[in-house]
């Protein structure tokens, strides 16, 4: 049998055993505490907390979303640290107030539709007895069999009834992916879990840029028809990159969206770093709320070079898109 440890969390006063061998993140799972998280594979920083006493250890190294600074100031990341002694944590709780209630429920398969060869729309219906309130930007996971999870994105604007549009790449030996674009049928049950995430769409009066990579589209899709839904004259931005232009799956869509309403201005690439299209066309970043969704690489350029642009740490929220890991 593994070892056990305690970690207590402040300000929470809340304490979990867990042993040498499962995440601290894991363990929080598994005993009820709604932490931060998103990508699970050290990447993103979501899960980031700080160790005020105790010992942890990352098995595959120093994890790639937390800086040298960071470390030095004492954060870790919960996703990737193994406890080797009793730990106090120093870390926020995920809202669970009425609003952000998450629940696990039943969901079905209405249709399932390609945007690209890749990329597939899959529509789910919740309970008509159980509706599931998100905020813009959240995601759900899908639980599958062996306690394994799948994060995906919200890509409809919230209050939009009760059904739930997921865009899913397909990955390579990806058993979930596979079966979904090759087996699963219209009507079968999948059970998911939300909603989840600290990365949402807030509401001011700043200018906003919203930047994707891939079907990091998706969340920034849900804010968008949340921004164009309500009355304020807030200057929309989208850049939306990708490798190729089956990658702008919805290009159609957003621009007819453009054509539809003068606050958003849409730049679609296929070519180059999107994130360097955006230093070019915004020298001053000052004023801007900035919204960015994709691959680990692109989050990181942004969140390294962004700030020396101007752009303001309260207002730069990061959403990092990476391959699952399973607990």
């Amino acid at each position: 049998m593994p070892l056990t440890h305690t970690v207590r969390f402040i300000p929470h006063q809340r304490s979990i055993s867990v042993a040498e061998d499962v995440s601290v993140l894991a363990a929080a799972q598994l005993g009820g505490m709604p932490l931060p998280h998103s990508c699970r594979s050290g990447r993103c920083g979501s899960c980031r907390a700080r160790l005020l006493s105790g010992r942890v250890e990352y098995p595959d190294g120093p994890p790639p979303g937390l800086s040298p600074q960071e470390t030095g100031e004492g954060f870790v990341l919960l996703c990737q640290a193994l406890a080797r002694s009793d730990l106090v944590v120093e870390a926020r709780l995920i809202q669970t107030q009425a609003s952000a209630e998450i629940k696990t429920l039943p969901s079905r398969i209405v249709r399932r539709e390609p945007l690209s060869p890749d990329v597939m729309r899959l529509i789910l219906r919740l309970p008509s007895v159980e509706p599931l309130e998100f905020q813009a930007g959240q995601y759900l996971d899908v639980l599958l069999e062996g306690g394994r999870r799948r994060s995906y994105s919200v890509a409809n604007a919230p209050n939009t009834g009760s059904e739930l549009e997921l865009h899913v790449r397909r990955i390579p030996g990806g058993a979930f992916t596979a079966g979904l674009f090759d087996s699963l049928r219209d009507g079968a049950l999948l059970k998911i879990e939300g909603p989840l995430g600290q990365f949402r769409y807030e509401d001011g009066a700043e200018p906003v840029i919203f930047v994707a990579g891939g079907t990091g589209f998706a969340p920034l899709k849900a804010m968008l028809g949340q921004a164009l839904r309500t009355d304020t004259r807030r200057e929309l931005h989208l850049y939306w990159g990708a490798r190729d232009a089956a990658g702008l799956y919805e290009e159609a869509l957003v621009r007819d969206w453009a054509a539809r309403d003068s606050r958003l201005k849409v730049h679609t690439q296929c070519t180059g770093w999107v994130h360097e299209t955006v230093l070019r066309d915004h020298p001053d970043l000052t004023p801007f709320a900035i919204y960015a969704a994709g691959p680990p690489a692109l989050v990181a350029a942004i969140r390294r070079t962004f700030p020396a642009q101007g752009a303001r740490a309260p207002l730069l929220y990061l959403e990092s898109f990476d391959y699952a890991v399973d607990p």
